[in-house]
């Protein structure tokens, strides 16, 4: 078989769980599964095999104990990474191991986490299994048995006991509740409490070794030998069974068996894989590497409670389903190329490839040891077989070519018209046929065989579906264009009237529409779903009703009848049966067929009834058998519960909290650590399209979407108590029950218990101390009022006195200002009484001048110079100025000091001037004051400014005012 054919098949293929026994046919293989070493990352061979109470599978493998729980692979190592040759589960937790020299079992250590426990300490120093494997492990009531060459430790009670014998053991046998053991040399004994019985005449197996003791009909046993075949044990006599099987087991080596429920026996070989036979002794059976398996030698088998049979093998494992309703032939050499079209016809077996058509011996009686096929090419087919037809008896092929009869092993072409893609029946005695170029009619000759008759004119499309309904209109299906309707001549050969039928007229397009017979209706095909034809308004309406019922599959493109009401519908390569005998009830099986998903060549898929009780199926390279009693007796799909495997902390780097089914484990999870990773699985080992839905309680609001994604990150999670929920669903129909999951995360440090009760004592603390400094700081606050309210008072009055004594200076000041108001106008009244007596004495200057005497002459002049110089005497009285400069320095203080200090170099006449100017005095009244002209007033006031260094556009006079 080839490797990518079965990978494609792993992806795709499921069936039910069988409550009842199986019923393996001789056809084909079952459906093996490889799990590689690549896959399983462990070690190549696997030395036994066992199923735990949560339906995890557990492997002795060369690397330790291996386990599979339908999703994820786990390895634990044994102390000194042992050789696990061992295992079995207890059914109560416990995975017992042996290995080299040790034996113990493994058990959840309550932290999420398989821990090994070993038991060699309890077995008495002179009989420990210093340089021993152990072998085999059983369990017997509140018992555990180990064996090794050496000896049998019985575990019971916290304490082992050891059943020696006189020569080495081989191995040691459960059957039933009986155990048998073959002491080398001395034939077989059984074991009964901690002694040995001997076997009366079980020296007749021979000295090859006894390898496998199974439970036969009624309270017998078969015992199988590495090379002298199959024996039964009655309880009292051993003898040789005849077998078809025996020669083979001779040949090959048997090395191990197993019960199939049912009647059903399989052996492992050394050499050649495994068989199978029944109760009968026939082989029903034959599974070897080139049908299936990895590798021919089989060290271990086991057959789990849904009769998968698991194969423990010398490079690897496999999982075969026995209990599968397909079975498998495959073109593993490459030989026949495509499969198109298949068929059982006349005991021969037909398959139509993109090469020819090929045909075998089909032997639907089979007594011989293994059913076989030896395709062969029949001469003349070469080229490309597009579909094989049954019709009254005769074998048609549609070839590329033309069209042939099939007889036997040869052909004979009854049609040159290229491209024979369908063939229906026309009426009773004709048929018509889709081609390349449009229809063809064949009608019977005097033999009964079918000869052509014509080509149907008129019409030349490819037609690649042709269908006729209840009025006689034929309907046919272009290969690309859509859908025509033709109705043809009463002789059949033209067509008298053609309507192509594209968008305008209802259908969704005119691309992928193709026209079936469903029931005696006329239906047609398309990606929107199935339409009918409604004559009377010449249009095509959705066929609602059917697209409710199929769901998914009312997109698919294909359907071919099955029996009765039963009609297979093919969507994209998924494959469905649907049963539409109830009325008003249709039921949809997909289950079982999901292996076929994909398997078959896309829009040319076939399936043909040989009988009532079987199907052949083509395939991309082979067929399928499929057994219709066991597909249209469907039983409920038992799904176990989902397993919450691994529990990881992703807050900085990745590493494991917990690696075991964690729903019982109290998980608590720090908060700086709160991004967490839940990995989970559902241990069911078919083949199948499994998804999952999941609902942390707590944190998310509803379920989420459907998703094959197997685990889930949380992150940032809050403190406090998550529920998380998931549930699995299996072919978008079964619903498993909800598996929780509880865990905490736990407060921050800082809002941990502790910290809480730290934080309470604190809060007593603070509160006492908030108390006393609360009080201190009243006492504080009440002499600080006081001591305010006293340095208030003391202020109020220092403010007051200072208020009275600036109101008395205020008083003084406006006292002062108004005596300063009174001297400046003492002042302003003393100069102008100078200037008044100045200007006075000037007229009188001026007037003495025109004075004359009694006689009318003028005054003589020394009379009028003494009064001038009277009157000069007068206007340069340096008293004035003395009273002058008083009062003008009791008005303007310290004016004369500044103007001095600042200008040395001023004489008195120009501190006049200044005073004068800072009274702000004409110039005609300081003339008169200074007794010069008005032009010596602007001289001085001239040479006045250069003496203070005063800018020319300075003013003068508000230079000294300012000052």
């Amino acid at each position: 078989m080839r490797k990518a054919i079965w990978i494609g098949l792993l992806l795709f293929f499921t069936v039910i769980f069988h409550s009842g026994a199986v019923d393996i046919k001789s056809i084909g293989v079952p459906y093996v599964q490889n799990y590689t070493k690549n896959i399983y990352q462990s070690g190549n061979q696997n030395w036994s095999v066992t199923r735990d109470e949560q339906g995890i599978m557990y492997f002795g493998n060369a690397e330790g104990l291996l386990s599979f729980d339908g999703k994820y692979w786990q390895q634990h190592h044994m102390p000194n990474g042992l050789i696990v040759r061992s295992v079995l589960a207890d059914g109560k937790g416990k995975i017992y191991t042996g290995a080299f020299g040790e034996f113990g079992y493994w058990q959840d250590d309550n932290k999420g986490f398989l821990k090994y426990n070993s038991l060699i300490s309890l077995v008495p120093k002179q009989y420990r299994p210093i340089n021993e494997e152990i072998w085999k492990i059983y369990i017997d009531g509140d018992r555990v048995l180990f064996q090794s060459f050496g000896a049998i430790f019985i575990y019971a009670k916290g304490s082992i006991s050891v059943v020696k014998a006189p020569k080495p053991y081989l191995f040691l046998f459960q059957a039933g509740k009986r155990f048998f053991v073959e002491q080398v040399s001395a034939g077989l004994f059984e074991l009964k409490g901690n002694r040995l019985e001997y076997v009366q005449g079980s020296n007749i197996l021979g000295t090859s070794g006894v390898l496998s003791i199974l439970p036969f009909q009624g309270n017998k046993y078969i015992i199988g030998t590495a090379q002298n075949g199959l024996f039964i044990y009655d309880g009292t006599r051993i003898s040789p069974w005849a077998n078809q099987a025996n020669d083979f087991l001779k040949t090959y080596q048997l090395n191990n068996g197993a019960v199939i429920p049912g009647k059903y026996f399989a052996y492992g070989t050394i050499l050649n894989g495994i068989v199978i036979i029944d109760t009968a002794g026939h082989v029903v059976q034959h599974i070897n590497k080139s049908s299936g398996l990895q590798n021919n030698t089989v060290l271990s088998l086991y057959t789990d409670s849904e009769q998968n049979l698991w194969a423990g093998l010398d490079n690897g494992i496999d999982r075969i389903e026995v209990n599968s309703p397909l079975y498998f032939y495959f073109d593993k050499t490459g030989k026949f190329g495509t499969v198109y079209a298949s068929i059982i016809f006349d005991k021969k077996i037909y398959l139509g490839t993109n090469q020819g058509l090929f045909y075998s011996d089909w032997i639907a009686d089979n007594n011989q040891l293994f059913q076989s096929f030896d395709f062969k090419l029949i001469p003349g087919s070469q080229g490309q077989v597009w579909d094989l037809s049954l019709q009254d008896g005769r074998l048609l092929c549609g070839h590329n070519d033309g069209t042939y009869q099939v007889n036997s092993n040869t052909i004979s072409k009854i049609s040159t018209v290229t491209g024979g893609w369908t063939i229906k029946k026309l009426g009773q005695d004709k048929l018509v046929q889709g081609t390349y170029t449009g229809l063809v009619i064949y009608k019977k000759d005097a033999a009964g065989n079918w000869v052509f008759s014509h080509k149907v004119e008129g019409f030349g499309e490819p037609s690649r579906y042709v269908e006729q309904d209840s009025k006689g209109q034929i309907w046919v299906s272009h290969a690309y264009k859509g859908i025509y309707k033709l109705t043809l001549s009463s002789d059949l050969k033209k067509v008298t009237s053609t309507i192509y039928y594209d968008k305008q007229y209802g259908l969704p397009g005119s691309y992928n529409v193709n026209v079936f017979d469903l029931d005696n209706r006329v239906v047609f095909s398309s990606d929107s779903g199935f339409y009918i034809y409604d004559d009377i308004t010449d249009r095509f309406f959705k066929y609602t009703q059917l697209n409710k019922k199929l769901g998914t599959f009312a997109s698919s493109g294909k359907i071919i009848k099955a029996l009765g009401k039963r009609y297979w519908f093919i969507n994209q390569g998924r494959v469905a049966l649907a049963d539409f005998s109830v009325p008003g009830k249709t039921s949809i099986d997909t289950n079982r067929f999901t292996i076929l998903n994909g398997q078959m060549v896309q829009h040319y898929e076939t399936i043909n009834r040989i009988n009532n009780l079987t199907y052949l199926i083509s395939i991309d390279d082979g067929f399928v058998i499929l057994n219709d009693g066991d597909a249209l007796s469907p039983n409920p799909v038992k799904i176990p519960p989902v397993l919450i495997r691994r529990i990881e902390n992703v807050t900085d780097k990745v590493y494991v909290i917990s690696d075991m089914n964690s729903i019982h484990n109290t998980i608590e999870i720090p908060y700086a650590q709160n991004n967490i990773r839940i990995a989970y699985s559902l241990p069911y080992y078919k083949q199948a399209k499994i998804k999952f839905q999941y609902y942390l309680e707590g944190y998310s609001r509803q379920w989420s979407d459907w998703a094959p994604q197997s685990q889930k990150e949380f992150t940032n999670l809050d403190q406090g108590t998550y529920h998380f929920k998931v549930r699995a669903k299996i072919n978008d129909q079964n619903v498993s029950a909800i598996t929780t999951l509880t865990f905490t995360v736990l407060p921050p440090w800082y809002a941990s218990k502790l910290a809480i009760l730290f934080y309470v004592l604190m809060l007593v603390l603070a509160y006492y101390l908030i108390r006393y400094y609360y009080r201190l700081k009243l006492k504080r606050h009440q002499q600080y009022i006081q001591e305010k309210l006293q340095k208030e008072k003391e202020e109020f009055l220092k403010q007051e006195a200072i208020a009275n004594e600036q109101h008395i200076i205020n008083i003084k000041n406006e006292q002062l200002q108004a005596d300063l108001a009174g001297k400046s106008r003492e002042l302003a009244n003393s100069a102008m009484n100078l200037v008044y007596k100045n200007e006075l004495l000037q007229k009188i200057s001026e007037e003495i001048t025109h004075l004359k005497d009694s006689s009318g002459k003028k005054l003589a002049d020394d009379q009028l110079r003494r009064i001038q110089k009277v009157i000069d005497e007068g206007m340069n009285d340096e008293r004035d100025w003395n009273i002058f400069e008083k009062s003008f320095n009791e008005a303007h203080e310290n004016f004369f000091k500044k103007l001095k200090s600042g200008h040395p170099d001023l004489v008195p006449n120009d501190l006049k001037l200044c005073a004068y100017l800072r009274m702000n005095m004409s110039s005609k009244e300081m003339a008169s004051l200074l007794n010069i002209s008005l032009r010596g007033v602007e001289i001085r006031r001239y040479r006045l400014r250069k003496k203070l260094n005063l800018e020319h556009d300075k003013n003068l006079t508000e230079f000294l005012i300012e000052l």
